[in-house]
Order: C-alpha cells, then sequence, then structure tokens
C-alpha cells in the first residue's frame, strides 16, 4: 500500500520515530496509524533490550517541588549521551518521575532494592501506575524515551524529602 507523506508526518510527530521507520510501519500497518504505533513500540521495545548493557552516565538531575514546599523530591535519570539529556523528550521524562515520586512517595525503586517489610500495596517506582496514564507504567516511560531517543535511559537513584515526616 502507497503511504502518504501526511501519514508519514502524522506517525511520526505521535512517536518521534524516524522518517524511514514511519513508513516501514505504516506499510506493515497497511495504513492504518493506530497498528503503526503498536509496530514501532514493538520494534522500540526490542531495540531497548539490546541497549541495555551500554553505559549511561549522562543525564539530569531533576527537582520537583509540590505542596507549597511541603514535599521535595530529586531524582537523578541517567541516559548515554549529554546530547540526548537535553531534548525535551529526556527532561520531560525527568520531570513526571519527579512528580510521580512526589506524589506516591515509592519505598525502592525496583523490586530487587525494594525493603523485606514492605506492605503488599507499596509498589517500587518503576512498577507504580503512571499519574497522568494509569494504563501506563514508570517503566512503560522509561522504555518508550529509550525507544524514541535509541539510547539506555535508567532512573539511577532518588530522594523525597516530607515536611514534618
Amino acid at each position: 500500500m502507497a503511504v502518504s507523506a501526511n501519514q508519514v508526518k502524522d506517525l511520526r510527530e505521535k512517536t518521534g520515530a524516524g522518517v524511514m521507520e514511519c513508513k516501514r510501519a505504516l506499510e506493515q500497518a497497511d495504513g492504518n496509524l493506530d497498528k503503526a504505533v503498536t509496530i514501532l513500540r514493538e520494534q522500540g521495545v526490542a531495540g531497548v533490550a539490546k541497549r541495555a548493557d551500554r553505559l549511561a552516565s549522562q543525564g539530569v538531575v531533576e527537582t520537583y517541588v509540590h505542596g507549597g514546599g511541603r514535599i521535595g523530591v530529586i531524582v537523578e535519570v541517567n541516559c548515554e549521551t549529554d546530547f540526548v539529556a537535553n531534548t525535551p523528550e529526556f527532561r520531560q521524562l525527568a520531570r513526571d518521575v519527579a512528580m510521580q515520586i512526589a506524589a506516591m512517595n515509592p519505598v525502592s525503586l525496583s523490586d530487587e532494592d525494594a525493603p523485606a517489610d514492605r506492605l503488599p500495596d507499596q509498589l517500587p517506582l518503576l512498577s507504580q501506575p503512571f499519574i497522568r496514564d494509569s494504563s501506563r507504567t514508570i517503566a512503560d516511560l522509561v522504555r518508550d524515551t529509550a525507544a524514541t531517543t535509541k539510547e539506555n535511559v535508567v532512573i539511577r537513584r532518588f530522594t523525597r524529602y516530607e515536611l514534618g515526616a
């Protein structure tokens, strides 16, 4: 099926994928935009797995203060290059993660470093549903950003402060 330039442009704006990747995904999906997004996401996840062992030593330290200064968060999110660390997508991920930590007060980053005495309803940060879209987890956000930037993206550590806690 022939794919129009407008379809490629729309898919590119929606996913951030490259022109040729969008064109191939649209051709594979017979022009269906939603199917093409799914195809790109699956391809991105496969690419993320390949990059997982790469060193992510660049990134940003994001801060977020909420509740009139009653809650503060510092989070370190890493990637492979300083170029990606300065992209709007990467910065938005760091901001979203900081807001998630402020709102949900996770006990740990992942299941591996969770305290043994945590309660069943205390989910680690990466397992938590995203506060702005509960159909996705924080791990999904990290994976999607890694797929878009084509770099290994890692939440390294975080600290949450609450006045009087």
